[in-house]
């Protein structure tokens, strides 16, 4: 993977893919039961923009090193979204296809720079 230079974290195509899942996320949990409030929708969302955050937090670090274990951390809140989607769906608070597609997306980018990144440091 090129890692070519970009200006600010919102110009990488994995932060932005991201950032959408993010919206939808919020969007989809809009949904949820009320009594979900504390529950599920604030655990969803909180991991949701943990994935993007972490995306965004990682830009900057200086150390390939440190950069890829935040990035891992983005992976780890993104393996618990996953988790959400099923669950949601299995509730029957919604049917989560697209959302899963995102994700998937999101997943297969986030990889491949986490990997980029890495491969840079040896």
């Amino acid at each position: 993977m090129n890692l070519k230079k970009t200006k600010s974290f919102t110009d990488l195509i994995v932060w932005q893919k991201a950032h959408q899942f993010v919206l939808s996320t919020y969007k989809m949990t809009r949904d949820f039961p009320k009594d979900e409030i504390y529950g599920l929708t604030s655990q969803f969302r909180r991991a949701a923009v943990s994935i993007a955050s972490n995306i965004a937090e990682s830009y900057k670090k200086w150390s390939d090193k440190e950069k890829a274990r935040i990035l891992n951390i983005a992976q780890s809140s993104l393996e618990e979204c996953r988790y959400y989607l099923i669950l949601s769906q299995d509730l029957g608070y919604c049917t989560v296809e697209d959302e899963q597609n995102q994700l998937e997306e999101v997943s297969k980018l986030l990889y491949a720079y986490t990997n980029a990144i890495q491969t840079n440091e040896s």
